[in-house]
């Protein structure tokens, strides 16, 4: 992978999502590019979050039990 078309933290630039797009036949703008982006960052996000979140509620122990758990 070529470092000049990441940013920084290694990730994904909105030119390079719009190569990718165009090669598979979808034709947007760069900006259409980048929100798609930012939408797929942000549903990874919530994702890993959500796995994390229960993974710990399955290894916590309850401290007394409720009617809604």
């Amino acid at each position: 992978m070529e470092n000049d078309e990441r940013n920084e933290k290694g990730r994904i630039t909105a030119e390079e999502t719009l190569k990718m797009l165009k090669d598979e036949g979808v034709d947007v703008t760069l900006e259409q590019a980048g929100m798609i982006l930012e939408f797929l960052r942000k549903m990874g996000n919530m994702t890993v979050s959500n796995y994390l979140n229960k993974k710990d509620e399955k290894n916590s122990r309850l401290i007394r039990e409720s009617e809604y758990r």
